[in-house]
């Protein structure tokens, strides 16, 4: 099966936490069923330019927008950020409406929803975010009340949205969308997580396919 790969769209003050689980997840494969594609995680930005993370991480992006390709991604990561205002960031919102438009999954989190929502993405699906009288206030172009849903994390077709509060959450819905993770494994995983019960690692561990 060919490899795929995860894009992550960074930023300055990009939210580092909120695309940990998933990420980390993805670019490691660590859990993933027999068949199931590799993926890689790339990161892009408007330039290459070096970004701070609001942990004082530096990041230098790998690609710039212009080089983000469709034939072989399986999903667009959008992290929050305090700067997503920024005029600079418009390029990426027509690279969402492109994978929307190809049916490739995207996933957006707290600040990013934000953006989504007053560019008017977000009208015509199923979302969520940190807070609805936010949108209303913070977004002029926005007109999706009547599709918000007061939910961790939203799926709609391709698109995830997530409140801040949500990165667990967040990872979960992507990586069962994906199908990188056989039942049993997302279970445990799932139950592992939430409950930090140490039994339940001992189930992710047999749930792996063999190895050898």
């Amino acid at each position: 099966m060919a490899n795929k790969i995860a894009y992550l769209y960074v930023l300055d003050t990009l939210a580092d936490w909120e695309p940990g689980y998933i990420i980390s997840e993805l670019n490691t494969g660590r859990y993933f069923k027999k068949d199931a594609p590799r993926y890689s995680v790339k990161t892009f930005a408007v330039n290459k330019q070096a970004i701070i993370t609001m942990g004082g991480m530096q990041i230098v992006p790998e690609l710039s927008i212009e080089e983000v390709q469709f034939n072989n991604a399986g999903v667009l990561i959008l992290p929050g950020s305090d700067l997503w205002q920024e005029l600079k960031h418009q390029p990426v919102f027509e690279l969402v409406k492109n994978f929307l438009s190809k049916n490739i999954l995207v996933g957006a989190i707290c600040g990013a929803t934000v953006a989504l929502a007053n560019s008017g993405i977000l009208d015509s699906y199923k979302h969520t975010s940190n807070d609805l009288n936010f949108l209303l206030q913070a977004c002029p172009n926005y007109k999706g009340k009547d599709n918000y849903v007061s939910q961790p994390v939203v799926m709609d077709r391709s698109l995830i949205t997530a409140s801040g509060m949500a990165p667990f959450q967040f990872a979960k819905q992507i990586l069962e969308c994906l199908e990188v993770f056989s039942p049993a494994t997302m279970q445990a995983w799932t139950n592992l997580h939430q409950t930090m019960k140490p039994e339940y690692f001992m189930q992710l561990m047999q749930s792996l396919p063999s190895r050898g």
